[in-house]
């Protein structure tokens, strides 16, 4: 029986074998061979090791409709197309008459000429209606290119108040012997109408009168796609929910109103997180948070977050922190959140430790989904022991901050760029100085090739205090450099300023100019598998980002990416390549990439 049972699997084997698959094109481009590939089923199931002669015999079939839907994209309209399996035509093969053995398939296509529009034309159109550009007189007529100027040009329309403009006559004719295509698209714009009274469906915990402040949907002013959107998103940034539909009435209340309902999922009201990461000199971070998304049924937040970093350090002891925040959003404008900031830290490193209290007022606006601005009113406190002596800084700040997000991905960026600047003007008591410090962030990322199989990330970052002196500066306040944010291969916080207070000993503390660079090159070699070459550089100064006090360092490394699908799972390993603050290799294990 055990003879025989291998000979059945063997002969199973050898009959779902496929042992060729041939792609040919005629006469087409590189592009078109390849827009023929990505679209058959059959190089899908082929590329998996799916065999099953059924299986295939069904793909065979259905590539017929794929492979010429993916040519009349491209506006090719006069295809003809070959499917043989083992020399027969799989359309002609019944489908439940599958041989028992697949040995080759071969598709032959013939995508032809490409058609050109003659006659392109949407009317009538909105005021400064933007259609598309391969929709006009003598383009290739890609199948596509109508669908895109028919939707640009409702959409112009509803952006100007028309939101029942639909389409009433459409004429697609195809002239084979002249390879023209004409589109005639006659549209009805229908009336000018203003938004109407939203309404309210699926909330439990959450106020309808709050629902409509955060949703800032401006009733009685024109209606406009682009408000009714940023009103749906502006329900998402919440948190609260986990759905948010936004969609207008079928039938318009006289005059010209148009009501909206908006129909909400909500989530649970709390939520956990939790958070490692890994370094062999920094030692073990860690990161826990508690959010209540809805504390008083009108969207506030109250989050609580704590963490402890450099958990069997080297070099320094345990530094751990607290900090509780409540926001509130649509608070003086839909787009703006409101919040309460309270924290205290304790730092226990090399040359000093200390204590830190902050309590605060902050603001933040949302002017679209790629561009936000802080601004904030902060008491901060702060005191400890460095081999000087004692130190006590208090401060009064006002700071502000722009962020631009333009990265196609936050976790896993491909391509775009990212920029972050912060100014905080401060106010000094007692021994404490007065003056500005400013700080900038910017990231760009470039895909070469392929998107996301080869990314450059590169990486900028500067920071300056002025006005007040090196030390009546709050130490918080100082910059250093070394470690996972800024050069890795160095020790966490290893390059600063040494300093001496009247006829003590010397200790280290942070400089008042900083600046810190990095370079990646992250390749995938599988979906979930990637690697990463990486350089970081740091400088740290007293007086100015140059000269004579000003000290540097480098590290570079390798790195392991594995992608998880909520982010990838990041493991380097860097060295010291200059600088005096570090030897040795050190490790570094975390969530997302370094930037």
């Amino acid at each position: 029986m055990v003879v025989l049972a291998a000979m059945l699997s063997l002969a199973t084997s050898q009959a779902q074998a496929l042992d060729r698959l041939d792609f040919v094109v005629s006469g087409g481009s590189a592009d078109l061979s390849r827009a023929v590939g990505e679209a058959s089923m059959l190089r899908s199931l082929h590329a998996q090791g799916l065999t099953d002669p059924q299986d295939l015999l069904a793909a065979a079939r259905s590539d017929y409709a794929r492979i010429l839907a993916a040519l009349y994209a491209r506006g090719h309209y006069s295809v003809a197309i070959r499917i043989l399996i083992d020399g027969r035509e799989a359309a002609d093969i019944p489908a439940l008459e599958a041989p028992r053995s697949i040995s080759t398939i071969r598709v032959q296509v013939d995508p032809g000429q490409p058609f050109r529009f003659g006659l392109a034309r949407v009317a009538p159109v909105a005021p400064g209606a933007d259609l598309p550009k391969g929709f006009q007189r003598d383009a290739v007529a890609e199948s596509g290119a109508v669908t895109a100027a028919v939707d640009a040009a409702i959409g112009a329309w509803r952006e100007a108040g028309h939101a029942k403009a639909f389409v009433t006559a459409d004429e697609v004719v195809a002239d084979h012997a002249a390879r023209r295509i004409d589109a005639d698209i006659r549209l009805d714009p229908g009336p000018r109408l203003r938004f109407g009274r939203l309404e309210i469906t699926g909330e439990q915990r959450m106020r309808e009168a709050r629902i409509r402040k955060i949703a800032g949907l401006p009733e009685g002013e024109t209606f406009s796609e682009t408000e009714l959107r940023r009103a749906e998103n502006r329900l998402r940034r919440t948190g609260i929910f986990a759905s948010v539909a936004l969609t207008e009435d079928e039938r318009i209340t006289a005059p010209d109103l148009l009501g909206v309902t908006a129909t909400v999922v909500e989530q649970k009201p709390r939520r956990y997180a939790l958070g490692v990461e890994v370094a062999s000199l920094d030692g073990v971070a860690l990161q826990a948070s508690w959010l209540h998304r809805n504390l008083l049924g009108g969207g506030e937040r109250l989050g609580l977050k704590g963490e402890m970093t450099n958990i069997g350090a080297s070099l320094s002891g345990i530094d751990y922190g607290l900090e509780v925040t409540l926001d509130r959003p649509a608070t003086l404008s839909p787009d703006t959140t409101a919040g309460l900031l309270l924290s205290y830290a304790h730092e226990d490193e090399i040359d000093y430790n200390l204590d830190a209290l902050s309590f605060g007022l902050r603001f933040s606006h949302v002017f679209s989904d790629r561009l936000t601005a802080r601004l904030g009113l902060t008491y901060d406190t702060m005191r400890g022991r460095d081999p000087g002596g004692r130190f006590d800084f208090r401060n009064m700040s006002l700071p502000a901050g722009l962020t631009w997000d333009r990265r196609d991905e936050a976790k896993d960026p491909t391509r775009g760029f990212y920029l972050d600047a912060t100014a905080k003007p401060f106010l000094g008591f007692g021994t404490t100085g007065s003056g500005l410090r400013a700080t900038v962030d910017g990231r760009v990322y470039r895909s070469l090739g392929a998107p996301g199989r080869l990314v450059i990330a590169a990486r900028a970052q500067a920071g300056a205090v002025f006005g007040s002196t090196l030390l009546e500066t709050p130490r918080s306040d100082l910059f250093f450099s070394g470690g996972g944010g800024t050069v890795r291969g160095q020790p966490y916080r290893s390059l600063g300023v040494a300093v001496a207070r009247g006829f003590g000993p010397q200790f280290l503390i942070g400089g008042k100019y900083f600046l810190a660079g990095s370079l990646e090159l992250r390749a995938k070699v599988s979906d979930r598998i990637g690697v990463v070459g990486f350089v970081d550089w740091g400088s740290i100064g007293i007086d100015g980002f140059g000269g004579d006090l000003a000290n540097s360092h480098a590290g570079a490394g390798l790195g392991l990416r594995y992608d998880t699908g909520l982010g990838p799972i990041r493991v380097d390993v860097a060295a010291p390549i200059s600088g005096t603050t570090g030897d040795g290799v050190q490790f570094y294990v975390g969530l997302g990439q370094s930037f």
